[in-house]
């Protein structure tokens, strides 16, 4: 099952984009069902079979091509969580670059930090560059997490029932306000705009494994970043267990798992974002999400 959410005339519906990639509203293949995405995923498991149930009966929705997608969740409730340092090889690549902020071996724990919910934007929406703040501007594939239901004290082996789906995400970052903070991520994070997410969410049951799953990363049709989340330090299950200690997660929060190698900051020289760059963010079994640089 793949979870959008669309704008029309009449506002924001969630849709399902069916097998054949045409679009079908979710409130017309199951009467009485929420508008909205996180209506959907706060709904359980009752009304996601029956989606499930009436998408595969559907022989043929709308056209996916010219509708208008925006982020699968455009408002969140509160802020994305994210992963630092996820991938060793992204550790590798930054040492010596952050300011003395990067560990010095693969950490035994996870970095959290958050992105507040005006970051969020969705598929082909423009991505403000911080001029005249900075000119450091930078990309960052990441697999983001959807959770399904409430948890608080996860345990690892129970994590992955508590996910609705996954998505794409681009963690885009200001690289100098990143590091001159005290050496904390906030500021250099949440810039407004710097979250593109999209184009759905993929279900959990339909993805399967999400730790077997190509990532990369094109800027203007270059690859920048090719790898595969098979090389998360920390995988989703022990993710959602350290955030969720004495931390309730909720109904469609987003956690972001981090990134692989190949980001602009570490690459000789280094390359940054400039207004008119286009962005590609792709996983394998979720889709691209495609992003311009604009000026504010």
């Amino acid at each position: 099952m793949r979870l959008a959410t669309v704008t029309e005339p009449k506002g924001e519906r969630a849709a399902l984009v069916l097998a054949d990639d045409t679009l079908a509203f979710v409130d017309e293949l199951a009467p009485g069902a929420p508008h909205d995405v996180l209506g959907v995923i706060d709904a359980g498991d009752e009304l996601w079979s029956r989606l499930r149930a009436a998408a595969s009966s559907r022989r043929r929705g709308l056209p996916l091509e010219g509708a208008r997608l925006l982020a699968p969740i455009p408002r969140l409730r509160r802020n994305a969580f994210c992963v630092g340092w996820n991938y060793s090889e992204h550790i590798a690549e930054g040492h010596g670059l952050r300011g003395g902020s990067e560990p010095e071996k693969i950490p035994q724990w996870p970095a959290f930090f958050t992105k507040n919910p005006r970051c969020v934007v969705g598929p082909d929406a423009a991505v403000v560059h911080p001029a005249p703040h900075s000119d450091q501007l930078d990309w960052e594939v990441e697999l983001a997490v959807v959770v399904g239901r409430r948890g608080m004290d996860v345990r690892e082996d129970d994590a992955l029932g508590y996910v609705f789906g996954y998505t794409v995400a681009n963690d885009v970052s200001v690289r100098d306000v990143q590091r001159r903070h005290g050496g904390q991520w906030m500021k250099g994070k949440n810039f407004d705009t710097h979250l593109p997410l999209g184009p759905w969410i993929v279900s959990a049951d339909e993805l399967g494994d999400p730790h077997a799953l190509a990532i990369r990363s094109r800027v203007n049709g270059v690859v920048k970043q090719d790898s595969s989340t098979r090389h998360m330090v920390f995988r989703v299950p022990r993710i959602l267990r350290d955030l969720s200690l004495g931390m309730a997660l909720e109904p469609g929060d987003v956690v972001l798992t981090g990134t692989p190698s190949g980001v602009g900051f570490a690459r000789t020289p280094p390359e940054f974002l400039k207004v008119g760059d286009a962005m590609e963010m792709e996983i394998e079994r979720i889709g691209t999400l495609r992003n311009t640089i604009a000026m504010r």
